[in-house]
């Protein structure tokens, strides 16, 4: 019976994550697909979710586009006028362009010594040097991600205790958001 509850353990350890990731990627595929399809009138299945990529790529392209950028810039500057909208906006702009585009903020895994000399610490990712704007120039900005969800907390650290790491960013966040489970 023992061996009988370990194969369904196993089972479970083997397919509960294959599952509920495709479950995620067919609800989103799904949920783009029917979305764009109202506006494309009923296609063949994945007709919208191409469509949507495509267009995603095709505002990348204006946004990087010299003289289309001032266009979306002027966008983004009247979105910004409504006060509910601009914090929405700006908090997720920031978000997104912390993990992709060339304001990267999540490049920078280190080791933060949390008390000095008890040899506990944890990872984090620099994401803004020294904090001259805040009367701290020995410190900086570190996010601390929560596993097993997307939160975290920004704690400012006195240089001295951060410990660059010599790890890939996406080893070290799946490391975190694993619960430290991740070692792959």
């Amino acid at each position: 019976m023992r061996r009988f509850v370990n194969y369904f353990f196993q089972g479970l350890i083997f397919l509960v994550p294959i599952v509920l990731t495709a479950w995620f990627a067919t609800t989103l595929f799904l949920g783009v697909d029917d979305f764009m399809r109202r506006f494309l009138g009923p296609q063949v299945r994945g007709l919208g979710f191409l469509f949507a990529i495509a267009a995603v790529t095709g505002v990348g392209l204006l946004a990087s586009n010299f003289l289309t950028r001032g266009l979306l810039q002027l966008f983004e500057t009247q979105v910004d006028r409504l006060p509910l909208l601009k914090l929405l906006h700006t908090s997720l702009k920031d978000l997104m362009s912390a993990f992709v585009g060339e304001k990267r903020r999540f490049n920078q895994p280190v080791l933060v010594e949390v008390v000095e000399g008890s040899g506990i610490r944890t990872v984090g990712f620099v994401t803004h040097g020294p904090m001259v704007k805040f009367g701290r120039p020995d410190d900086v900005a570190v996010y601390f991600p929560q596993s097993y969800h997307f939160a975290g907390q920004v704690v400012l650290v006195p240089s001295v205790r951060v410990t660059p790491l010599a790890v890939e960013s996406a080893e070290v966040m799946a490391f975190i958001v694993s619960g430290g489970v991740s070692g792959k």
